[in-house]
């Protein structure tokens, strides 16, 4: 990204901060869901909210605002990509560049179970709301959904994430629930991936909220997919997860996914903004060519 797109970023939020709604208001809505390939292909960008800046093994990777814009701009304009996920701080800096025209636009919502933290799965609403996602003219709100059974914090977060997708359906706007049994090994949160759990977690997301009409799954690739994504009706899609160095493997699982009735797309984050090789596009030409 040139130093003059970043002067100008600065400029605008230093003397005209009213820009923002203004290129929410001017800004091109898409006229599907789906792209030309018949699927929803995201980038997902909310990590930094939450202090997980990691991508495979550089530990900082997320954490230079300019170099993130960057690979993020690279990547909504590769043909087939129609959306993108992130936080508010990073939508508005895609709003003021021009890059979200005509994409789904989804924003994130509970970022305050930071990475690392003792209370990681408190996982506190702090972005995004359903009201300041309709006011900008966004599709939708994602919230992770993490559900650990020996953790007395997770009554508290279900019930806002139940809050949340009633309060998005109240809007007519997505709920993308990225759901998880989790638990903590020697003090870290960890995922539980495999098939039973990824059942489990799929059915108590689907029950979040007074309606489900306009709720998504976000979901990893584990073993047996056809499970996990039999284990509810509603359309899914598959999330990247962590950046591996067989990204040929992380493709072929994805790609087998896709094959699922339930499946209707893609939301990839750090494995296609730092693939292995650093080549963005090629990482995202290859994804968008398994829909």
């Amino acid at each position: 990204m040139r130093d003059e797109q970043i002067s100008r970023l600065v400029e605008l939020r230093t003397t005209r901060p009213h820009a923002v709604a203004e290129a929410a208001a001017a800004r091109q809505l898409p006229t599907s869901f789906l792209g030309d390939h018949g699927r929803l292909m995201m980038i997902a960008a909310d990590h930094p909210a939450r202090g997980a800046l990691r991508a495979g093994s550089n530990p900082q990777a997320m954490g230079d605002r300019t170099d993130l814009l960057d690979r993020l701009c690279v990547a909504l304009e590769r043909p087939g990509v129609n959306g993108v996920l992130g936080t508010a701080d990073i939508l508005d800096d895609l709003l003021l560049l021009g890059a979200l025209d005509g994409k789904v636009v989804v924003g994130s919502m509970n970022r305050g179970g930071l990475a690392g933290s003792v209370f990681e799965m408190d996982d506190r609403f702090t972005a995004m709301d359903a009201s300041s996602i309709a006011a900008a003219g966004y599709q939708g709100g994602k919230m992770l959904t993490r559900i650990d059974l020996a953790d007395p914090l997770t009554a508290r977060a279900l019930q806002a994430n139940a809050d949340a997708v009633s309060d998005l359906a109240r809007h007519d706007l997505m709920a993308m629930v990225e759901p998880f049994m989790s638990s903590r090994i020697d003090g870290v949160v960890k995922n539980q991936l495999t098939a039973d759990a990824m059942v489990l977690a799929v059915g108590i997301a689907s029950g979040l909220g007074s309606s489900s009409a306009h709720t998504w799954l976000k979901l990893p690739v584990v073993d047996d997919m056809e499970r996990v994504c039999a284990a509810s009706t509603m359309p899914a899609l598959i999330l990247g997860g962590e950046v591996g160095a067989d990204q040929d493997a992380a493709f072929a699982g994805w790609q087998k996914a896709l094959g699922l009735p339930t499946v209707k797309g893609l939301v990839i984050g750090r494995s296609l903004l730092f693939p292995p090789g650093d080549d963005v596009a090629t990482a995202v030409d290859t994804a968008v060519g398994l829909l």
